[in-house]
């Protein structure tokens, strides 16, 4: 029997080759979770100046409404929950809209808000909703507190540009 003193002298050396492939494996499955989770979240926009709520604007806002409101709710790969509230406003008046706010509030069982948020749903980046006009909107809100009392949440303008 002859020994080539090289006990084990094969598994040493694949051990760098195996090493390396784990670690190129495990690097993948790291990049695809950060971006799975990243790319499944709804983003808030940047944190933008209010919008002013001028006397006549005020008066503006009884030609503004809100119809078609639906609900849902989905969630991404981390089991968070999104709910969405789409919708369409109509512009009943005389005067192009190039900008609005809105306050959206939801309530408990006992009619006290539990959560407001204030969104741009007209931004002046945006084309002007003129007279007679209709635009879809989509608002998504995370985390509903759990007290929600599951029904549509109020509307109601709290700053409007007008041309």
């Amino acid at each position: 029997m002859t020994s080539t003193g090289n006990f084990g002298g094969d598994e040493k050396r694949g051990f760098p080759a195996a090493f390396f492939a784990g670690l190129v494996v495990v690097s993948i499955v790291v990049i695809v979770f950060l971006v799975a989770t990243h790319s499944s979240k709804p983003t808030k926009p940047a944190q933008q100046p209010k919008l002013p709520f001028a006397a006549d604007a005020q008066n503006y806002a009884g030609n503004i409404h809100f119809q078609n409101l639906q609900l849902s709710e989905s969630s991404n790969m981390l089991n968070e929950k999104f709910t969405y509230l789409d919708g369409v406003i109509s512009n009943g008046g005389a005067r192009p809209i190039e900008a609005m706010e809105i306050l959206v509030q939801f309530h408990d069982p006992f009619n006290q808000v539990i959560l407001r948020e204030t969104h741009r749903v007209i931004s002046d980046s945006s084309q002007p909703l003129g007279p007679g006009q209709q635009r879809e909107f989509q608002i998504t809100f995370e985390d509903l507190p759990a007290e929600w009392n599951q029904q549509y949440p109020t509307i109601r303008v709290t700053g409007l540009v007008l041309q």
